[in-house]
């Protein structure tokens, strides 16, 4: 520092020593924000990670409510198949003439 200043040497000293902390404290600040940048992060892929198996779980639940919805309806469609195949061949009208006939041999 220059002696002969204009201003008390006390008071450079201290503008100097302010300064230097701040350039001394600049390393710290930096890993500082480093480090919330990194925990911030964290959180959000914490958050995703969430959200993933939220919609995992939900995606599966839809799954199996198809599947047991499919299981109910075998029967269901079984004789539904049934019923079209009876409809479209000669059995009604078969089992209509075997009925007629029965009816005329009691009387």
């Amino acid at each position: 520092m220059a002696i002969p200043t204009p201003v008390n040497g006390q008071i450079t000293d201290a503008v100097t020593q302010a300064n230097v902390k701040v350039l001394g404290d600049a390393p710290a600040m930096a890993m500082g924000s480093i480090f919330q940048s990194l925990a911030h992060s964290t959180g959000i892929l914490y958050e995703n990670a969430v959200s993933a198996q939220q919609q995992i779980g939900i995606t599966s639940q839809a799954a199996t409510n198809q599947g047991v919805i499919q299981i109910y309806s075998v029967d269901t469609m079984a004789d539904s198949v049934a019923t079209s195949k009876i409809a479209k061949s000669d059995v009604p009208d078969n089992m209509l003439n075997l009925l007629t006939a029965l009816q005329a041999t009691k009387g």
